[in-house]
């Protein structure tokens, strides 16, 4: 899937498996080589960005619907879902993410949804493998060798990961040291 000229690419695995830890590791390697970043995370639980007592959090709770939250470094939109309960979908988050200034944007979660994905697997978690039945899944990376049609590429190596990506997807093959 992609926007224009961006590149999705999402990770999807069993909760424990380390998607989180893994964008931690790959988000700098991709940066380092060039690359405009922008994430989507899934999360499968109520959150807040904002907390208890801040002003932005009396006027959301007050019951406005957007709240954008602004400062000389950064600033976050924060939407309060109408149908709470039901999960968002990608391709109306990833409509508001501005993609003229993003050359790849990492997907975590939203497994159900038809794009390009690499699935991370750790057999000691002894959770079945997702790629067989998600035509979605384009490799698969672990921390041990797997028995799979698909590529294979080590968890622990993140620059392997960030090398594959960019090879899979010409229009992010600006530098790969």
């Amino acid at each position: 899937m992609s926007t224009k000229q961006t590149v999705v690419v999402g990770f999807a695995a069993y909760s424990g498996t380390g998607k989180t830890t893994l964008l931690e590791a790959l988000i700098p390697i991709l940066r380092q080589r060039g690359l405009r970043l922008g994430l989507i995370k899934h999360a499968h639980h109520d959150f807040d960005i904002d907390h208890p007592g801040k002003d932005s959090y009396r006027l959301r709770k007050a019951g406005a619907q957007q709240t954008l939250v602004a400062s000389a470094r950064r600033w976050a939109l924060i939407h309060e879902n109408p149908s709470p309960g039901q999960d968002p979908e990608l391709a109306p988050l990833l409509a508001r993410l501005d993609t003229n200034t993003l050359d790849l944007v990492l997907v975590e979660g939203f497994k159900h949804e038809p794009f390009p994905r690499i699935e991370l697997h750790r057999p000691a978690l002894g959770k079945p493998l997702l790629y067989p039945h998600d035509p979605h899944i384009m490799a698969v990376a672990s921390d041990r060798p797997l028995d799979c049609p698909l590529p294979v590429l080590d968890l622990n190596q993140p620059k392997h990961i960030a090398d594959f990506i960019q090879h899979h997807h010409p229009s992010l093959q600006q530098e790969i040291p």
